[in-house]
């Protein structure tokens, strides 16, 4: 992207702990460690209320056992805050959880477009065999939290290969409901 203020990747190394099958984990971050999984390319006029921030996503190809390459994932730290994603090309889904649980996931494929809603956590998993492209947008003052999902031992499902040359959607067996109660999320 052309004009960024900002680009961070994700290597496969900095994924550790987030599939489900450990084993494939190490096995694919012995020899592609060092390898790109995703990239990010924002451009962010500021911090304030108000402003936008917008850019572009790229999630590579791939799955770690039966699971299908993954973004980290997150809520806006200012969890009232939406996001819009508009898929550029590729095949993903978008899933979404609410804190109590709640799972909404969309499909993303070449000009659809995904919102998610206030108070949704949200990430990106590609289902296809070319890089999954995004472009987003959301408001600048509303930051992310990363952790929510760490906390919880992963989101609620995971989006797996359904053995047909698909995907299916089935439960986190690590997953620990959150707590609801006012104030937490």
């Amino acid at each position: 992207m052309t004009g960024r203020t900002r680009r961070y990747e994700k290597r496969y190394d900095d994924l550790d702990g987030l599939f489900l099958d450990q084993a494939a984990f190490a096995a694919i971050a012995g020899t592609r460690g060092s390898e790109v999984a995703y990239q990010v390319d924002e451009f962010r006029p500021s911090d304030n209320a108000g402003d936008i921030i917008f850019g572009t996503s790229t999630l590579y190809a791939g799955r770690v056992g039966t699971e299908f390459i993954f973004t980290r994932g997150h809520i806006h730290a200012v969890s009232d805050r939406p996001e819009i994603y508009f898929c550029q090309s590729g095949h993903g889904i978008m899933l979404m959880e609410l804190a109590d649980g709640t799972v909404r996931v969309e499909e993303m494929t070449p000009n659809s477009v995904v919102y998610v809603a206030p108070h949704w956590i949200h990430r990106s998993v590609n289902v296809g065999s070319e890089p999954l492209v995004t472009l987003f947008c959301y408001p600048a003052d509303a930051g992310q939290d990363y952790e929510i999902i760490a906390r919880a031992g992963g989101m609620r499902d995971l989006i797996v290969d359904d053995g047909a040359g698909g995907w299916k959607q089935v439960p986190n067996p690590r997953y620990r409901p959150r707590n609801t109660a006012p104030g937490h999320v």
